[in-house]
């Protein structure tokens, strides 16, 4: 297979794509499905897990944690060492561990085993995912093929993401928590067998030297500020939170300052003087926070309260995943023919309408109202960061097609974490002042039913009878009075990402302007 490279793939929008990019893609799609869908998917598996191998309440949360942790941590690192060693052989290194890793996983005799593994399944995915977007970049040179091509790589990670909950509800309806990672293997082995006869290798021609004071500086600099994150939405301001946030955010200072004065840096900062790359992260991150925070609280709402199983909550969100896969592919001809900077307000207008009919539609008997603001929000991010990735990468030189994509990545996954933490944490935070416990509860179970919707509701089946049946309508009202309060910040964030998107989204000049595309003929 000839090395395609940067200096060898001039820009010549006019050069099409044929079948072989098109399977090439296909074969592209694995990976980005299988790692979305391993974000959700083990939450449903958790359960038999603390059943089987018996995790305290810090190795529970740990088993949840490590991965999106350390995956975080070393997205860049990775998307830029694909650039210097090319990114197939990344893709293809990190498939292979990934699949080997998740098959002892399945195995895994303790719940210190099972953190360890999930924080190697980490490694070899932050391998994956910037490889998977900086190839279409290079595979797809004309672009308006490669803005259907990024629509379908948003599509598969978005899909992965909601069909999570479905995967897992039907593989552990049938097997052991086991199945959840060994699914990995079937995935990864046609990527494995076909990705060297039909993705091409691409790479940096002038890559500069590995620097191991930047990748430390880079871990160091994400590693404390996501865990301090996370930390924040239960422990508050404490001091081990406040000494991460300062030691990650030196260790940050630095590492841009290294870049700057390097010759060939491992990130270019001059990317993020385009105000295109910039705007278009900005709304990616807020885009997966507001979406992660409703998946968070819907999840909850439609199992706790309406009583669905893992399995039929799932399914009741396949709407909004159909929604937001047609939204993605829906947007290409018209985010061809108008500007960015009205698109994505648009789009992003559907995501906070959404958000507003949740916050004014809670209750008990909401299934149809959530099922269609669900709808309405998948439209909105599914248009929304589709385009948006697809000016992050054209706003990149080609040769830095990794870097760029490992910080979009980086974006999703920071994202994720204040989903969970600033969400969560707000939702958790109303509940708790909002419940009214009823009379009758015994003094030890006050407790638990202060603490969650979850130990509420379990405290509720517990009792049984009047009380039983007071609890679970006071935790019912509680958590809607968090979710009131969340879904219109939700609505908040979007507006604010609508508003960035509509500032920020213009070409800039120089060297990291966006290439205006010729008159067609």
């Amino acid at each position: 297979m000839t090395t395609q490279t940067a200096t060898t793939t001039p820009y010549r929008p006019h050069l099409r794509a044929g079948r072989r990019a098109w399977a090439a893609l296909a074969v592209l799609m694995l990976p980005v499905l299988l790692v979305s869908v391993d974000n959700t998917v083990l939450s449903f598996a958790l359960p038999e897990i603390a059943l089987d191998l018996q995790p305290t309440s810090a190795q529970q949360l740990w088993i949840i944690d490590v991965y999106s942790l350390v995956l975080a941590a070393l997205l860049v690192t990775m998307g830029t060492l694909g650039d210097r060693f090319g990114r197939r052989r990344m893709l293809l290194i990190g498939a292979t561990g990934f699949a080997l890793v998740s098959a002892a996983s399945a195995f895994a005799p303790s719940a210190g085993w099972l953190i360890a593994g999930r924080a190697t399944m980490a490694v070899f995915g932050a391998m994956l995912m910037p490889a998977t977007l900086s190839l279409i970049r290079s595979i797809f040179v004309y672009r308006a093929q490669r803005r259907v091509a990024i629509a379908i790589w948003a599509a598969m990670f978005s899909a992965g993401a909601a069909l999570g909950p479905v995967v897992g509800g039907l593989l552990l309806e049938r097997f052991a928590w086991g199945a959840v990672f060994l699914m990995a293997v079937p995935v990864l082995i046609p990527l494995l067998l076909c990705a060297p006869l039909l993705v091409p290798e691409s790479r940096d021609p002038r890559p500069g030297r590995v620097d191991p004071i930047s990748i430390l500086l880079s871990v160091g600099a994400m590693v404390p500020v996501v865990y301090a994150v996370k930390e924040l939405a239960v422990y508050g301001f404490s001091g081990p939170v406040v000494g991460l946030l300062l030691a990650g955010g030196a260790c940050g200072v630095l590492f841009v300052r290294r870049q700057q004065r390097a010759q060939t840096p491992m990130l270019d900062m001059a990317l993020f003087r385009s105000r295109m790359f910039t705007g278009a992260l900005l709304v990616n991150l807020l885009s997966v926070l507001a979406l992660v925070g409703f998946l968070f609280f819907v999840s909850q709402h439609l199992q706790l309260i309406l009583g669905l199983s893992p399995l039929q909550a799932g399914l009741a969100l396949v709407p909004s995943l159909v929604a937001m896969i047609t939204a993605g592919l829906l947007v290409v001809p018209i985010s061809s023919r108008i500007s960015p900077r009205v698109v994505i307000p648009v789009a992003l207008a559907f995501s906070a309408g959404g958000y507003v009919a949740v916050a004014l539609t809670t209750g008990p008997d909401v299934l149809l109202p959530i099922v269609v603001a669900a709808v309405s929000l998948g439209i909105g991010i599914g248009a929304a960061e589709t385009v948006s990735n697809e000016l992050i990468l054209t706003a990149a030189p080609v040769e830095k097609a990794g870097a760029a994509s490992a910080v979009s990545e980086t974006a999703y996954e920071v994202g994720t974490v204040l989903g969970t933490s600033i969400i969560g944490g707000l939702l958790t935070a109303v509940y708790r002042g909002a419940i009214v416990v009823p009379s009758g509860v015994p003094d030890a179970w006050v407790a638990p039913a202060r603490e969650t919707l979850a130990g509420a509701i379990a405290v509720a089946d517990e009792l049984g009878g009047e009380v039983g049946t007071a609890l679970r309508d006071a935790a019912a009202a509680a958590f809607d009075a968090g979710v009131g309060v969340t879904a219109f910040i939700g609505a908040g964030l979007m507006a604010i990402a609508a508003v960035l998107a509509a500032i920020m989204l213009t070409p800039s000049r120089g060297r990291h302007a966006v290439r205006p595309m010729p008159a067609r003929r």
